[in-house]
């Protein structure tokens, strides 16, 4: 096992735990003790958890912290891949859509190689990079310019100025996290300003987020949970959160992950 999925492995049971020893890594993943002191290192060194001794803990996020994309990209693979796949099916051939930044839209730009005729918006310089290197003749990208944030999202005056000169059928958007009471939300100011222009410039707004992101609140709210006609989420979220965005949102997509299909992403 490469030390990418070993590290999605570790954190897939401290997010679910709460807390992880060194010892009972060891065990499952048939490696060392310093291979696991290692991986917890990597981890602790992206912001991903506290590494505490004998093992590690859960870490615990301010509302203003913004982990950066490759920090991001560790968490979740599986869930992420599946919502994007099942999201591209929302696209029509032919139609202009516009995609936030994010890890889960970047993995629902890496689906997007096989819809033809399409015109993409996107702030997300990483978007934008894995849609250049599908290299269809049929598509055209429209990276917006601004301020780069840690997640890789170009944000300010400069993106909001291009955005509202433009609209488009789709949105698609990531979030930092969402809950009944703050709504969909980013610890970025500047990038929930550049988002609610985006979800303006849309005739509709579709959410991508796994069930990690229920719960989790960021310092600025971009829009209320009911703006969305849809979220694509996974399996994991949560009876309650079901109940809430059942009501809320006028369509709730849930796709299934297997249980240990995240153990051997890349």
């Amino acid at each position: 096992m490469l030390a990418r999925q070993r590290q999605a492995v570790i954190l897939e049971h401290v997010e679910r735990d709460g807390a992880v020893r060194v010892s009972e890594l060891t065990r499952l993943l048939g490696v060392s003790d310093m291979t696991i002191r290692r991986d917890l290192d990597a981890l602790a060194r992206r912001g991903l958890l506290d590494k505490v001794h004998g093992g590690a803990t859960v870490r615990q996020d301010a509302s203003t912290d913004e982990p950066g994309f490759e920090a991001k990209s560790v968490r979740e693979l599986a869930e992420k891949d599946a919502i994007g796949a099942r999201a591209v099916e929302m696209i029509t051939p032919g139609s202009a859509i516009a995609i936030t930044a994010g890890t889960t839209t970047f993995a629902l730009a890496s689906h997007l190689g096989a819809v033809p005729d399409l015109t993409v918006v996107t702030n997300s310089v990483r978007v934008a990079e894995v849609l250049h290197q599908h290299r269809r003749a049929d598509r055209t990208v429209i990276l917006t310019g601004g301020i780069r944030t840690p997640s890789d999202a170009l944000v300010g005056p400069v993106a909001v100025a291009t955005i509202r000169t433009m609209h488009v059928d789709l949105v698609f958007m990531g979030v930092h996290g969402m809950s009944q009471r703050t709504g969909y939300t980013t610890p970025n100011l500047m990038e929930a300003e550049t988002n609610r222009e985006l979800v303006n410039a849309a005739s509709a707004l579709v959410v991508v987020a796994d069930h990690t992101k229920w719960g989790t609140l960021g310092l600025s709210r971009i829009v209320d949970l009911s703006a969305a006609c849809a979220l694509v989420t996974d399996s994991g979220l949560p009876d309650d959160a079901r109940e809430v965005l059942s009501r809320t949102v006028d369509d709730l997509v849930i796709v299934d992950v297997l249980p240990d299909a995240g153990q051997g992403a890349s």
